[in-house]
């Protein structure tokens, strides 16, 4: 099968559907670090903030945020866990993350995305901080991400 960087309707509908990612991350020398993350879709880009959950550092300081700076590979999944395993399916996308500054028409355009999507952003300042924007190079699917 050819490596393709755009995701399918059926994968776009699984996808919104879901709540919460898993954002992989590594620093200089490789080491893998994974954190979860509330995400936006555009359909073509997604878009995790640096939002104003509790956090043990700054925002710009966290772990994800210097290893993106350190190499802009990342890998975003977003998957389905069910007791009854028919039901189980992910969506995996490797890609090219970067920072983008609140100056970028892309991140109020992003800011939208994640407010319509989680109330919780409403009263957020999500407009004064940098978001990761994640552009797909590779996606993998299995289980019910690809029969949604």
């Amino acid at each position: 099968m050819a490596q393709r960087n755009t995701l399918t309707t059926t994968e776009k509908v699984f996808v919104e559907k879901l709540r919460v990612a898993r954002l992989g991350t590594a620093d200089e020398n490789g080491t893998p670090y994974l954190v979860p993350v509330c995400y936006a879709f555009d359909g073509t880009y997604f878009y995790t903030p640096l939002d104003e959950k509790p956090k043990r550092v700054p925002g710009m300081k966290l772990r994800r945020v210097r290893n993106i700076e350190a190499r802009h590979e990342a890998a975003l999944l977003v998957d389905q866990y069910a007791d009854d395993w028919s039901q189980l399916g992910y969506v995996l996308i490797h890609g090219r993350a970067e920072l983008i500054d609140p100056a970028d028409e892309r991140h109020r355009r992003a800011v939208a995305l994640l407010r319509e999507r989680y109330v919780q952003y409403k009263s957020m300042a999500l407009e004064q901080s940098p978001l990761i924007m994640i552009t797909p190079q590779r996606i993998t699917a299995w289980g019910t991400a690809l029969s949604s």
